[in-house]
């Protein structure tokens, strides 16, 4: 063949590659509607820039200041979003079908954001233990990939070291957890979920004392967490099978059978119930497990009891955020065609995780698995309202996931201010005369712990009662008597441990309460402030929820 002939070749192959038709098309990201996770993921880029190249001493400032800002930053793009009008009448699904921009997704990135930033205050503390070597310490190991109690520790701890990479896994960790409540598809969905769940393994295994104890939790929730992760995938390719698609929207027309175009490839199984049903069963628990409702709720104990405190407080709030507003969006709006199969399965889920959390609160005797089944109660009374299939249902979800957030992570803040010579004295033993002690500590504590117990006054109540009310309105008043009969069970031990703190006698060799840095005492009076203005006055936030309550489609 002449070279003419080649030279012709290339240039006919050019100018077809040149055709329009045949060009592949670039993706359309809405880079601005997108900007909350973006500069998250930014920020935790940036942050790991800074554990390799800025001086070890400088670190810890320079982390905690990113951190800080980048979540204000973001937060301030949740707001600008909404003032926009994009959790109303703007609401679409941006970033090719991948994200939903619209009320609930705005809205629980907020609150995950303002959580977030205000549990980071708590991993920043510096001031509980008494300094080592003449260096302050916080919560964290000094060298995480040291074996506890081997002679590199030792050199660590002598040396002053701190694991200042808690702040960048941490705001990978919230990327993940933005973006998986707004995710439009089950691709998005489960890469979302990976996102904010591999940091969270890391996290849980960094304890400074205890060290065991904390690395036994991350290695249980890593395994429980690779099972559930197992299910959803199955389900998300089991799904697929069904409808052809991986998109939310057209799942949810294949169920309703508003779709008349079916793919060949697929014309065997696209349709068949069999796979949407055991598919939907499986993608529901692989978010259950995440939202910790029984009967997959077994790795929260020890993971709450394991984890450092201020990544239990963190976890136990904006994750719980992330996953019920993922397990929203997939029954109200991929699934709401299949409503009569799933909401019986959901009744007797929501039924045994209320009773279930509450009368095994009863026997614990460390205040740190108290919390972890009080929070498997609390999951169980979201999910009356997430039954209620109603946009009051949806509002209630999205305020009660508000007002929650903040009293947990609260309580597990004045958690880390009761030490002994071991640490945190967590044993409720401990606890007793805390309050002739530490009068304030222990006011504050109660306070928490009569909003988990939905005492009128505190937000807990005005969550409840938004929850049981959209739950009654759907046609679930069972669940309402069976929410009330649990919340008599749970308040029995939150007020138990207020008698203890308040009506016993203080035992002579024990704990005292730490005086924290303006950080903790921040994060514990935001906590408080939450709580008792959205019990006294929550009218505003119920109005704000209930606008955001519809789901872009």
């Amino acid at each position: 063949m002449s070279a003419t002939a080649v030279h012709s070749l290339w240039t006919t192959a050019a100018t077809a590659a040149a055709d329009p038709i045949d060009k592949i098309p670039a993706p359309q990201i809405e880079y601005a509607q997108l900007a909350p996770a973006l500069i998250v993921v930014g920020a935790a880029i940036v942050g790991v820039l800074v554990e390799a190249f800025v001086p070890r001493r400088a670190r810890y400032h320079a982390q905690v200041f990113l951190t800080v800002v980048a979540l204000a930053a973001a937060f301030a793009a949740v707001v600008g979003l909404a003032a926009g009008g994009y959790g109303t009448t703007k609401a679409h699904i941006a970033a090719m079908g991948a994200i939903a921009v619209d009320g609930p997704a705005l809205f629980l990135q907020g609150t995950i954001l303002l959580a977030s930033m205000v549990a980071v205050f708590t991993f920043a503390e510096r001031r509980l233990d008494p300094a080592a070597h003449g260096s302050r310490i916080d919560s964290f190991a000094a060298q995480a990939a040291s074996v506890p109690g081997s002679d590199s520790e030792k050199a660590a701890v002598k040396a002053g070291f701190t694991t200042t990479e808690v702040f960048p896994l941490a705001l990978f960790a919230i990327t993940g957890m933005l973006v998986f409540p707004a995710a439009n598809d089950l691709l998005t969905l489960f890469v979302a979920l990976e996102v904010f769940s591999l940091p969270l393994y890391l996290l849980c295994a960094l304890a400074r004392r205890k060290r065991l104890m904390s690395q036994e939790a991350a290695v249980k929730y890593f395994l429980l967490g690779a099972f559930s992760s197992a299910f959803l995938l199955f389900g998300i390719a089991l799904m697929y099978g069904y409808a052809g698609s991986m998109s939310y929207a057209r799942i949810a027309d294949v169920v309703d059978g508003s779709v008349r175009t079916i793919d060949p490839a697929l014309a065997d199984t696209m349709g068949n119930d069999a796979l949407l049903l055991i598919g939907g069963a499986m993608i529901l628990t692989g978010l259950l497990f995440k939202v910790g409702a029984v009967p997959f709720h077994m790795w929260t104990p020890d993971v709450y009891q394991g984890a450092p405190t201020p990544i239990t407080g963190f976890m136990a709030a904006a994750t719980k955020v992330a996953a019920f507003g993922a397990l929203l969006r997939l029954l109200y709006v991929v699934l709401p065609g299949l409503a009569w199969d799933w909401r019986p399965v959901m009744w007797a889920v929501a039924i045994v995780t209320m009773l279930g959390g509450a009368i095994v609160a009863i026997t614990q005797t460390d205040i740190k698995r108290l919390l972890a089944y009080s929070s498997i109660a609390h999951a169980g009374f979201i999910l009356a309202g997430v039954i209620a299939t109603t946009p009051e249902g949806v509002s209630s979800v999205l305020f009660y996931l508000g007002a929650y957030s903040f009293v947990t992570i609260g309580a597990f803040a004045v958690v880390t201010l009761v030490r002994d010579a071991g640490g945190e004295a967590t044993h409720l033993s401990k606890w007793a005369g805390l309050g002739r002690r530490s009068p304030l500590v222990a006011a504050v504590f109660a306070v928490f712990l009569l909003a988990f117990a939905g005492i009128p006054l505190t937000s807990g109540f005005s969550g409840k009662f938004a929850v049981f009310k959209a739950a009654a309105e759907g046609g679930a008043g069972v669940l309402v008597v069976v929410g009330v009969i649990s919340s008599a069970i749970a308040a029995f031990f939150y007020i138990r441990v207020i008698v203890l703190m308040f009506f016993s006698e203080p035992k002579a060799d024990g704990p005292t309460v730490a005086v924290p840095s303006p950080l903790t005492m921040t994060t514990i009076a935001v906590g408080v402030a939450v709580t008792l203005v959205l019990g006294v006055a929550p009218q505003y936030f119920l109005d704000l929820a209930g606008q955001a309550s519809v789901f872009a489609r």
